[in-house]
């Protein structure tokens, strides 16, 4: 007694104190928000479906368990209407029938049992002994029947893009736009005689690089890569696809204006440097029509042109002291196929050279050409016009030179792009397939080109091929 009294004591007292207990807030804090993983942004219509006819094995035992089940039910069915058949034929409904009419409507047969014992006879088969002789039911069988066309299949898997324009183009650049770096470059060395690669590596790697876009994806998942095809404005070309790449005529041409640009402030090596940047990224730039082909078969040697006639600039700066070698430099200069703007400098360095060292033939022949150009006649060249005509005038007074020059502007030459010497007509030499300099004799043959830099002398090729 006492122990229960004191047990109802505790409770009592351990009931006031959790009602004294003030209720915990279950609310969240302010400010709080439930952490969760951002929702992805998909667009429910923007991918491709594709309808496939999926059957599995559970498919085709529902479907031979459906067919059982109909025969069984189709059996009863059958049976029913034969018997309601029987009885429709018995005539007992007809008032004009008598019993010898009742006897003519039953068909009581020859046989003993009246025609009853059709269902005595139906008990064999299900009590005898062909039950227990029954065969037992394959369950696998009905996989054999399945044919090619019932089963799943996966769809064929196309061409990936990268194979297309590796198999559809002879270019380099396209090949290169697909990862083949190999067969590029044993393109370009087959085409054009290209050996060092190390002046092509900047364009080949844009090719690559230019020919794919990666898409970012949700969070969490990888980057798409797409690929970019130049053949593709009327719709995707599928096994005809061609890459897109990174050069184009606008590129090229940006390069050599900004080349002549550098060449008329007198920045040569920046303009050399331009130059044979452009003539590294024309044997991997695909030309878009037959005219953009020309066009850039006529940058290559306007290219070409320019180089040399740098190079035989510097020349001309080591040679200053040798009067002889000086003057020569400077008529080959005047040689080079440059735009009239810069052959205007050109003349006017040659003929004053000429002049200075005596060579007075030579100097008034470039004081002609020099008037002939149709720069002379603006107001801006007033002074150099007058300057050719005095110089013209001592010239035809002297009409001598002093040094005996190996130049002769009345016949036709190439200049020799190794030792700068004029190469006259039947002279033996050797020439690059790709950039189209020339060099005297056969010592330059099989080595790399100085005015490109990267193809080898005196290989017989098919050329510079455009895509066009």
């Amino acid at each position: 007694l006492i122990l229960l009294q004191h047990t109802e004591s505790s409770l009592f007292h351990l009931c006031n104190h959790f009602s004294s207990v003030d209720k915990v807030s279950v609310g969240t804090k302010k400010g709080g928000r439930l952490l969760q993983p951002p929702t992805p942004i998909i667009r429910a219509g923007n991918w491709p479906t594709l309808a496939i006819k999926k059957t599995t094995l559970e498919d085709l035992s529902a479907a031979d368990a459906g067919e059982e089940y109909e025969e069984e039910e189709a059996a009863p069915v059958s049976a029913a209407t034969a018997g309601v058949a029987a009885w429709d034929d018995d005539d007992f409904g007809a008032p004009d029938a008598g019993v010898g009419g009742a006897d003519e409507g039953f068909d009581m047969g020859d046989d003993d049992d009246m025609g009853w014992g059709d269902d005595l006879d139906d008990l064999g088969d299900e009590f005898g002994d062909d039950a227990a002789k029954a065969a037992p039911v394959d369950e696998m069988a009905a996989l054999n029947e399945i044919s090619d066309d019932a089963g799943f299949q996966m769809p064929p898997a196309g061409r990936p893009p990268a194979a297309c324009w590796a198999a559809n183009s002879s270019h380099a650049a396209d090949h290169m736009a697909a990862g083949g770096a190999s067969s590029a470059m044993q393109l370009l060395h087959r085409q054009i005689a290209a050996s060092d690669f190390s002046a092509l590596k900047g364009s080949m790697l844009a090719c690559y690089l230019g020919s794919t876009v990666s898409l970012p994806g949700i969070p969490g998942s990888g980057s798409i890569i797409v690929p970019l095809m130049r053949n593709d404005a009327s719709g995707h070309p599928g096994n005809d696809s061609l890459p897109r790449t990174t050069s184009t005529m606008r590129t090229l041409v940006s390069g050599v204006r900004q080349g002549y640009r550098f060449f008329q402030t007198g920045k040569f090596n920046d303009a050399k440097n331009s130059f044979s940047e452009v003539l590294s990224q024309i044997p991997l730039t695909i030309a878009e029509s037959t005219n953009e082909a020309n066009e850039m078969k006529e940058m290559l040697e306007i290219c070409r042109e320019y180089i040399t006639a740098i190079r035989i600039k510097g020349a001309m700066a080591e040679a200053g002291s040798d009067p002889v070698r000086s003057t020569e430099l400077a008529a080959l200069f005047t040689h080079c196929n440059l735009q009239p703007v810069h052959l205007l400098l050109a003349l006017r360095s040659a003929m004053g050279t000429s002049f200075k060292h005596k060579n007075y033939i030579v100097a008034a022949s470039f004081a002609r050409r020099l008037l002939e150009l149709p720069d002379m006649k603006s107001e801006r060249n007033a002074d150099l016009r007058m300057k050719a005509t005095k110089v013209l005038q001592k010239s035809e007074q002297m009409a001598r030179n002093e040094h005996t020059l190996n130049y002769n502007e009345n016949a036709a030459f190439t200049i020799d792009c190794k030792d700068f010497v004029p190469i006259y007509a039947g002279e033996e030499s050797v020439k690059c397939s790709y950039s189209g300099s020339t060099y005297k004799g056969t010592e330059m043959k099989g080595q790399v080109d100085l005015s490109d830099g990267f193809c080898t002398i005196g290989v017989e090729t098919i050329g510079l091929v455009t895509g066009k």
